[in-house]
């Protein structure tokens, strides 16, 4: 299978292939052809999926057909295509691929987030763009100004959904849907489709093609996962000795809180061992430069809340840690798919305390089996954390 016998033009097809992907992947194989058809769509996909281009490139292949036309003219304060995102740091990364993947075509694109001037922004748009990446609160402020105008709008993506829906933004979707055309194409990508994901595709999407690529990601074998069982007490200084006995090289460390975040690594730094935390309490310059300097390799050890790490892309992460295991178990799933991406190998370690014996079961059932156990000597463990149970059931679930 080739990126031409989707039905992608021969330059795309060759830019995609300089940049290095020579087939596609499971989700790009399955959505690019329903898109170009025109259909609408839903989509359960992980990250590190290829989920972006599965998208970008069938969007770039219609708007680049469009363009050949000797009539086709864009209007000032007008989009064509908009892509809404939850965070600064996905709207960014997202509109990043549209460069790479358009560089033969004459086709514009921007992202447009709040934290920063928003009069660069405005002034970008009296042009026209053909793809906006947008995340909520900035789309409608910029609405509200009649700094855009949606007349001319063809398709809406919204990215991410189910990230969208957990961080508050429904009423803002809401009102931004209300002030779409009904004739357009629209297509929804989250890593699970949940109840409520569900009723925003209901209010949204029309006769939509569903499919879902989310369980070929849960079992991807290239990401080797493991766990060890600590006291509460003890996980920082577990932390500092995983990082130094196995000479790690880089690790994206999850936990649950900003205070925690900036805790961490005070305790990381009293042990000797460089490291930098990313939370949605730290500013857009200073998360945006955090951001380069650990994906250039400066800053080796990040601590990151999981908001913040949504816009997270780092292509060779050698290891994601859960300091903290997160509440939901699909939130396990997105964090694991930060690293053994692309086809490379990754490694996936958490620290379980007694505590977290809840989230650990329905993280397991949600994967299907225990995942491994190793110990180390020098931190024996006064709380034992039981054997997991495969078809755990929380006690407010239970009939």
């Amino acid at each position: 299978m080739s990126f031409l016998s989707l039905g992608l033009s021969e330059a795309i097809s060759s830019t995609v292939a300089e940049l290095g992907y020579s087939a596609p992947t499971a989700i790009q194989t399955k959505a690019i052809p329903v898109i170009l058809s025109g259909r609408d769509l839903i989509a359960a996909a992980q990250t590190g999926t290829g989920k972006t281009a599965s998208f970008v490139l069938p969007l770039l292949e219609k708007l680049s057909q469009q363009h050949s036309a000797a009539n086709h003219k864009l209007r000032g304060k007008r989009v064509r295509v908009l892509i809404l995102t939850p965070t600064r740091e996905l709207a960014k990364q997202v509109e990043s691929s549209i460069s790479k993947y358009s560089e033969s075509l004459k086709i514009t694109s921007m992202a447009m987030y709040g934290g920063i001037d928003a009069a660069p922004q405005k002034q970008a748009l009296i042009w026209g763009i053909d793809i906006l990446v947008a995340t909520p609160g900035r789309l409608l402020d910029m609405a509200h100004q009649r700094a855009l105008h949606f007349d001319e709008l063809e398709a809406l993506v919204l990215d991410e959904a189910d990230r969208m829906l957990d961080m508050g933004f429904i009423e803002d979707i809401n009102k931004i849907i209300e002030r779409l055309p009904n004739h357009r194409q629209n297509l929804l990508f989250s890593a699970t489709i949940s109840a409520d994901v569900r009723a925003l595709a209901k209010r949204t999407i029309n006769n939509a093609v569903e499919i879902s690529i989310a369980n070929e990601r849960t079992s991807q074998p290239k990401i080797d996962q493991w766990l060890v069982t600590v006291d509460k007490s003890n996980k920082s200084a577990l932390l500092s000795y995983l990082i130094t006995e196995h000479k790690w090289s880089q690790a994206l460390i999850f936990i649950e809180t900003k205070h925690g975040a900036a805790k961490l690594v005070s305790q990381l730094e009293k042990r000797g061992i460089a490291a930098e935390s990313i939370h949605g309490g730290r500013t857009q310059a200073i998360r945006e430069q955090i951001l380069a300097e650990f994906s250039s390799g400066k800053i080796t050890m990040l601590v990151s809340t999981g908001i913040a790490a949504r816009g997270i892309d780092i292509g060779n992460l050698a290891r994601v840690v859960n300091y903290d295991l997160p509440a939901q178990a699909d939130e396990y799933i997105h964090r694991i798919g930060r690293t053994g991406r692309a086809g490379a190998s990754g490694e996936a370690i958490s620290l379980v305390s007694k505590d977290n014996f809840r989230e650990l079961c329905a993280i397991e059932s949600k994967l299907g089996h225990v995942i491994t156990r190793k110990a180390f000597e020098a931190f024996p463990v006064k709380k034992l954390v039981p054997v997991s149970i495969l078809n755990y059931v929380p006690k407010h679930k239970r009939k």
